[in-house]
């Protein structure tokens, strides 16, 4: 079942995706060739302590998951499309790193993801990270009041599908609110009008995750999840609240 959200809480989520956003921003500058993954992860529960938040993923056990994640931060690389587990992996020139956060504060839950590129990355990953935040923006702008999920999952696929890339099947957004994962789910594809109708105080997580291969995933060991044919892939989400005024993106 959705649960809307009052004005007064959806003011408490855009000040959990202020601080979220400004957490993402410092880490995202944080990444280069020559670090262990784990060090974004050490920087990431200092400055999400220093906030005054609390981390939303540590000890999260998501649907579908073995075991809780045993991290503040997801770090995925390559093709390690979500989910992944920092580690000892140095990071090279030439990675695309995906960084997901999420954070709870006074009670209420935000939840992004960027995609960094690292030095010299390929012209393929550079496209495919720009086309990935190409298909947030266009799935933003399609959560419009009175619209529908279908409307935001057709934008992001054909996006996605205009420039010759796949969308990562089985991944989806979610809801967001008081629990990290809410109804309904937000799909990456759809069909204009179909889906269930866009209403006032709706706080939805859209994010796109994108494989430059044919799109089919499979689960590691670890719980994350990456391209079946090793394909590079990219991520970013947004939290968003559907108002009378617009989607109001609340972790930027």
């Amino acid at each position: 079942m959705v649960t809307l959200k009052t004005p007064a809480e959806i003011e408490l989520m855009a000040e959990a995706g202020g601080h979220l956003a400004r957490v993402l921003r410092t880490l995202a500058g944080e990444v280069k060739a020559g670090i262990e993954t784990r060090e974004l992860e050490t920087k990431s529960l200092a400055l999400i302590q220093e906030s005054g938040c609390i981390p939303a993923f540590l000890n999260y056990r998501p649907g579908g998951a073995h075991k809780p994640f045993p991290a503040s931060l997801c770090v995925s690389v390559n093709d390690v499309v979500v989910h992944g587990v920092p580690s000892q992996y140095v990071i090279r020139d030439g990675d695309l790193v995906k960084l997901d956060l999420g954070v709870i504060w006074k009670g209420f839950y935000a939840d992004a993801a960027v995609t960094v590129p690292v030095g010299n990355v390929s012209d393929e990953a550079r496209r495919l990270t720009e086309v990935t935040r190409a298909a947030l923006d266009a799935g933003i702008r399609a959560a419009k009041l009175g619209d529908t999920l279908g409307d935001i999952g057709w934008a992001i696929e054909n996006t996605v599908h205009a420039a010759k890339f796949s969308v990562a099947d089985t991944l989806t957004g979610h809801g967001i609110g008081r629990e990290l994962h809410e109804d309904p789910w937000v799909m990456n594809t759809g069909r204009p009008g179909v889906g269930d109708v866009l209403r006032e105080g709706m706080v939805i997580a859209i994010e796109p995750m994108v494989a430059a291969g044919k799109g089919h995933v499979r689960q590691g060991k670890d719980d994350s999840f990456m391209t079946a044919d090793g394909s590079l892939s990219a991520h970013f989400e947004h939290t968003v609240a559907i108002t009378k005024n617009g989607p109001r993106v609340l972790t930027e």
